[in-house]
């Protein structure tokens, strides 16, 4: 590839299938507004608590029918031309809207819950546009934990973020029904 070609392929907007066909090897990846933003992977007390919270969340979903949760780093295309793909560290889909189908690339909606897991290394406009994204794409809840503060913050749209510390309680309520986990937790 030229110096031109290059160019001009970095300069033209992504689509959520370059996104798809063209990862780069060891970062995570997301699309915003048709630009590829690359990081580093998270680091280990991430993976920690993203992981516990995947397991309290899907044990309960398997249990109660209530739908499908999904690992780290599952792309959804939030919107088109230009296109954004994000990807949470768990997502939720409820069994109602969970495809007959599953797509081998993106899948084209939002879940109904998105757990953000804030790494030391987060800046707190990369946090809010992300959160903006996914409610603004129709996630109905958004549980932003933040392992170093010990806190998470609880979004819904139409409703101020509540914000909880090591012994508040992360409540499903109408989304994920019946499920609830003491933060604590999920960070012990």
């Amino acid at each position: 590839m030229t110096h031109t070609d290059a160019s001009r392929t970095a300069s033209r907007q992504q689509t959520a299938e370059d996104l798809y066909a063209n990862p780069v090897p060891g970062k995570c990846t997301e699309l915003v507004a048709g630009r590829i933003v690359v990081r580093k992977p998270p680091g280990y007390n991430h993976g920690y608590v993203a992981s516990r919270c995947l397991v309290a969340m899907a044990m309960h979903a398997t249990a109660h029918r209530l739908g499908h949760v999904l690992a780290a780093e599952t792309g959804f295309v939030l919107a088109r031309n230009p296109d954004t793909v994000r990807a949470p560290d768990v997502a939720f889909i409820s069994a109602n809207r969970v495809p007959v189908h599953r797509p081998a690339g993106y899948l084209e909606q939002a879940p109904d819950l998105v757990v953000e897991v804030m790494s030391p290394s987060d800046r707190a406009s990369r946090v809010c546009a992300k959160v903006s994204d996914w409610l603004g794409a129709g996630v109905r809840m958004v549980w932003q934990i933040d392992p170093e503060r010990r806190t998470a913050q609880v979004y819904r749209p139409g409703v101020e973020p509540s914000v909880l510390d090591g012994d508040g309680v992360l409540d499903g309520l109408d989304v994920l029904p019946g499920f609830r986990v003491r933060l604590s937790e999920l960070l012990d």
